[in-house]
């Protein structure tokens, strides 16, 4: 990347940051069928004025059921289309992966590298927004800032995060503040 072309981006989770993910036994499961998705709290708010300041926006986002045979390829697809278009989002990272050797699997950084070249982005003054401890990683790891939305699941939680909200839409002000918009 050349030093002055690159510009900052913010990379948001999919289910559970994004769009509402159903809650089963104490942890998030992907949203499995495009008519149930349903905007998280603050999501078209957060991603349309992101947008119209001109901060690229993308998804990166694990769907191990596939390989685990719960849902099919064209179903993550649908939903995908459906979030790229109610949210204008830039792009879209899939890491269809169920092993956490992958680099393109969230906790590792593959799917934020590849977006960062391919779109000449500054990982340093970007942004990553999760509602996991995976997402948080894998933000650090490829060294952006990270926003954590807290929802309570029972599960690991990040060790090092920069905000901590429990709604998307309360972190608007600190990552306009952060991009310097």
């Amino acid at each position: 990347m050349s030093a002055g072309s690159s510009r900052p981006a913010v990379f948001f989770d999919r289910d559970g940051t994004l769009i509402e993910a159903p809650i089963v036994d104490g942890r998030p499961r992907a949203v499995r069928s495009v008519d149930d998705v349903t905007l998280a709290r603050g999501a078209r708010q957060v991603c349309g004025e992101l947008e119209e300041l001109g901060i690229p926006l993308f998804v990166v986002t694990n769907q191990p059921d596939v390989a685990r045979g719960l849902t099919t390829q064209y179903v993550v697809e649908q939903i995908d289309t459906a979030v790229v278009q109610a949210l204008r989002i830039t792009d879209l990272a899939v890491s269809w992966a169920d092993d956490d050797a992958d680099p393109r699997r969230k906790p590792n950084p593959g799917l934020l590298l590849d977006l960062a070249a391919k779109y000449d982005l500054d990982l340093a003054t970007s942004i990553t927004v999760g509602d996991r401890w995976r997402d948080i990683e894998a933000g650090r790891r490829a060294g952006t800032k990270t926003v954590f939305i807290d929802r309570g699941y029972d599960e690991q939680q990040p060790e090092v995060v920069d905000l901590v909200v429990e709604h998307l839409d309360q972190a608007l002000d600190w990552i306009r503040e952060q991009l310097g918009v």
